[in-house]
């Protein structure tokens, strides 16, 4: 198991770093061979998961640099579609009907959609105590300061 963890984060830091040369890529699945892998997955087997997620870095790789090709995270993008991947080893049913690389893409795709709206929602978020400017001494004044009231309301 150690052996097969070790593969995987070894493809993966050649992965992030950009070494994606096709021989760093283990090739894709047959359909019969994944299919057997899932079979084996469905029984506990971890050493078919690590080689379901393995052979389909492939298909994270593709999806960051097709449809976003230009964002300056690529990296960052890269790590989020393997967690999406990984969910999608770990959710999908082959009885459902559905190919594998079809269901893991929008699993993929879905994994950055949540990123980027959750970097959307925290955009806007200020914090109170955010320095805005400085007084006259050259003290930092924070939203804390502008808004605070010293009434008491006795």
């Amino acid at each position: 198991m150690l052996n097969g963890l070790l593969s995987l984060f070894s493809s993966f830091v050649h992965f992030i770093l950009g070494i994606n040369t096709p021989q760093s890529y283990p090739p894709p699945l047959s359909q019969k061979e994944e299919d057997v892998l899932f079979a084996e997955k469905e029984q506990g087997s971890s050493r078919a998961r690590e080689k379901l997620i393995l052979h389909n870095l492939r298909l994270v790789s593709h999806i960051v640099r097709k449809y976003y090709s230009t964002a300056k995270n690529q990296e960052d993008l890269v790590s989020i579609g393997t967690l999406g991947l990984i969910k999608a080893v770990d959710s999908f049913k082959q009885s459902a009907g559905a190919r594998f690389a079809t269901y893991a893409s929008r699993c993929i795709q879905n994994e950055i959609l949540m990123h980027f709206r959750a970097q959307k929602k925290c955009a806007c978020e200020d914090s109170l105590s955010e320095t805005i400017d400085t007084d006259k001494e050259g003290n930092p004044l924070t939203y804390g300061d502008v808004i605070s009231v010293e009434d008491t309301i006795a």
